[in-house]
């Protein structure tokens, strides 16, 4: 079996779950090995939103956990094949490093060199509402080739708990990663508008 190697991005927005939910579903995959990296505002969020210890649980269940500040890791070079990274959440500063190509943290040069090998980068853009900049940074990454996937849930499926809505945007962020055999979320199947 090959191995699909994905990166995942915690940033400080609110919504770490998201890239918790995203790093525990990627690890009950096999043959995925994942490669994570937080940055420091996200080490705070982590704290304020998950439970204790999240952080420390997060990096027994990757591969490799890198230091936001080693830019010189695996991750920062386009030589380091990958099939993509997430980034979830991803906070408006974050975004906007990406847009503009500040790569000074190893979390935005990862995302860097997603875009300039073109592989998948899914960022999940949590902010709201939402001003001219950060529409016009969402603008310019998609332009780039990124996929922003704001974290809308779905209520197609009638989510029960706001876990099942972290679940459903999880197995979506992945699914758009396209390597799985099957998709993981739920999908729409329609209705039946005959009679």
């Amino acid at each position: 079996m090959s191995i699909v190697r994905v990166v995942v991005g915690i940033s400080g927005a609110s919504g770490a779950a998201l890239g918790v939910r995203i790093t525990e579903r990627l690890a009950a995959m096999p043959g995925v090995e994942t490669h994570l990296v937080v940055s420091d505002a996200a080490r705070r969020t982590l704290d304020l939103e998950c439970p204790p210890g999240a952080l420390a649980r997060l990096e027994t269940l990757v591969h490799r956990h890198h230091p936001n500040g080693d830019i010189g890791a695996s991750i920062a070079s386009g030589s380091f094949p990958v099939r993509g990274m997430i980034v979830a959440p991803c906070s408006m500063q974050t975004l906007s490093a990406i847009a503009t190509g500040r790569a000074d943290t190893l979390l935005t040069r990862a995302a860097d060199v997603q875009m300039k090998e073109r592989r998948r980068l899914v960022l999940l853009a949590r902010e709201t509402p939402l001003h001219l900049g950060h529409l016009r940074n969402m603008c310019a990454v998609t332009e780039m080739g990124a996929i922003v996937m704001p974290p809308v849930p779905a209520f197609y499926h009638r989510p029960q708990s706001v876990a099942e809505i972290v679940d459903h945007l999880a197995a979506r962020a992945i699914d758009i990663m396209a390597f799985a055999p099957a998709p993981l979320a739920e999908s729409w199947t329609g209705t039946d508008e005959a009679g």
